[in-house]
């Protein structure tokens, strides 16, 4: 399907992060964008104030007019995540409507233009928006479709005036297999998605492949230790592209860059822990390769705001620092809890964390349980099924039953609000992808006038 015969598009899941930065870039195209989704959120009703009509009621009377028998440059995008038996989706489908799920749109738009595909189980997302803010910031460009709002732009998508475009390329369902990259990043390769892929085996096999799309005369930047051939970046002094010199200075991870040919001394990242460092020395990579100069780089990292949702400080005062993550897998956990040691080695850590499909708890149980047994005192909220039926004797009782940490309990999500007021933690750190981002205003409020 040609971009420029597409006039009209609805979104079949459209608040999702990933499907809403599409319906962004279509709508700034002039295209008339709807969409339905099961819930509304902050960022559907962000949506619906650009002029994009949303609709919540799974139900064929509830389509958007124009949609309903219009076929001829209509464009149907749809996310996996959505139930097979879902009405709108299906009506669709038996009216011969083109239906292409998020990705395959993704290759139609970055088709024809130099394309930056990062991609990994963990890190995709704040390396993307690293990326795509080092182009904007530098007066580069880039268009872009992020996982994640990127703080400095409020945005999932920004659009530029050139033919570069930035894109997080999501493994889930082999997804990232419709793009041919000019520039590719793999941040991760550890195993998840085991739902889909069965093994870990699998899952590098998928990375292998996405590796081999790089066009001819493309950069393949990896992380150290991964089992690829390209450009190797790390925190060490193993790999190609390093940073070296890693102290915390004021809150601000500082550090210097060096590729073998260009140092670049003392860039201050705001972003905590040395995995976001490595996320960091990654974008610089890409940027310099671009031809952007040091001085630049060094000024837009400063200038780098972070990540909704990536090691965000919620309450920063005297009394008590609040941060929100929205680490789901064990490794992620892992680097996050490091990142707040560093920056709080003296002050007790309370989590509070909601586990995110039955399959991913199942499935490393012992690793989380291990990780989770790391903190001071946790709270664990209900697993988050999203678009998983309940696997019997998979709950949160069965992970709390595996953690050897003293100081532990499942709390309804109901009732965490009044359990941390009377709790007062001087230092407390909410994750998960969940829905546990509702949490955060109610605890925000809690501990601001405690």
């Amino acid at each position: 399907m040609e971009l420029n015969h597409i006039k009209r598009v609805y979104f079949v899941g459209i608040g999702g992060i990933g499907m809403s930065a599409i319906a962004r870039y279509f709508a700034k195209r002039g295209c008339k964008v709807c969409g339905y989704d099961k819930t509304q959120t902050n960022l559907t009703k962000a949506l619906e104030q650009e002029g994009i009509a949303i609709v919540y009621v799974d139900d064929i009377a509830s389509i958007n007019e124009g949609f309903v028998e219009d076929i001829a440059e209509s464009l149907i995008v749809y996310t996996p995540a959505i139930p097979k038996d879902a009405v709108i989706l299906n009506y669709f489908k038996d009216r011969g409507f083109k239906l292409k799920k998020r990705s395959e749109v993704l290759g139609i738009i970055s088709k024809g233009q130099f394309c930056i595909a990062v991609a990994g189980t963990h890190g995709k997302t704040t390396t993307s928006c690293i990326i795509a803010h080092l182009l904007t910031h530098s007066g580069y460009g880039c268009t872009a479709f992020l996982g994640g709002i990127s703080s400095n732009y409020n945005s999932n998508f920004l659009i530029g005036d050139n033919d570069v475009v930035v894109v997080e390329a999501d493994e889930y369902d082999r997804s990232f297999l419709t793009l041919h990259p000019d520039i590719s990043v793999i941040t991760s390769m550890d195993a998840d998605h085991l739902d889909i892929y069965g093994d870990a085996a699998h899952l590098t096999e998928s990375f292998e492949l996405f590796a081999a799309q790089l066009k001819d005369d493309g950069k393949l930047f990896v992380k150290e230790g991964l089992p690829l051939n390209g450009i190797t970046y790390s925190a060490n002094s193993d790999s190609l592209l390093k940073a070296k010199n890693i102290r915390v200075v004021d809150g601000n991870f500082v550090f210097d860059f060096e590729d073998g040919y260009v140092k670049i001394k003392d860039l201050s990242l705001a972003l905590p822990g040395k995995h976001n460092v490595e996320n960091a020395v990654a974008a610089i990579g890409v940027a310099l390769s671009l031809g952007i100069h040091p001085k630049s780089i060094k000024k837009a990292i400063a200038a780098f705001k972070g990540v909704k949702r990536r090691f965000e400080y919620i309450v920063k005062s005297p009394e008590h620092i609040y941060i929100d993550d929205y680490a789901h897998h064990p490794e992620e956990l892992r680097a996050c809890f490091d990142a707040v040691r560093q920056l709080y080695p003296g002050k007790k850590l309370t989590v509070i964390f909601q586990p995110h499909l039955f399959t991913r708890t199942r499935d490393f149980a012992d690793d989380f349980a291990k990780v989770l047994s790391t903190v001071d005192d946790l709270i664990l909220l209900e697993i988050y099924p999203a678009r998983e039926l309940p696997l019997t004797g998979i709950n949160s009782q069965f992970l709390l039953d595996k953690i050897t940490l003293e100081t532990k309990e499942i709390c309804g999500k109901e009732s965490v609000v009044e359990h941390i007021k009377n709790k007062n933690p001087e230092l407390l750190l909410t994750v998960g992808a969940g829905d546990i981002d509702t949490l955060i205003q109610p605890l925000k409020a809690i501990l601001t006038y405690a």
